[in-house]
C-alpha cells in the first residue's frame, strides 16, 4: 500500500534528482531517504516507487497553474 500525506510544500529551490528541473513530487522511502522528481521522471519511476511502498507527496497539479505575474506582463 502506498501512502500519500501532506508534507512541506515543494518550492522552486527543490530540484529533480535526475535532471535538475523543478521538482513537483517527493518520494520518501521506508529508510527515510527522500527523492525529488520533475513530472517527467516521476512518471518514469512511479510504478516501482509505489510498489516498494514509498510515501508520495505529489504537487504535479501545479504544472497547470499560470504565475500571477504572467497575466500582468501581457497587458
Amino acid at each position: 500500500m502506498t501512502t500519500t500525506y501532506a508534507a512541506s510544500p515543494l518550492t522552486a529551490i527543490d530540484r529533480c534528482d535526475r535532471c535538475g528541473a523543478q521538482a513537483y513530487v517527493r518520494a520518501t522511502l521506508v529508510s527515510g531517504s527522500e527523492l525529488l522528481f520533475c513530472a517527467h521522471h516521476w512518471h518514469d519511476n512511479e510504478a516501482r516507487l509505489r510498489q516498494i511502498g514509498a510515501i508520495i507527496h505529489d504537487e504535479s497539479e501545479r504544472l497547470g497553474e499560470v504565475p500571477a505575474t504572467a497575466g500582468a506582463e501581457e497587458r
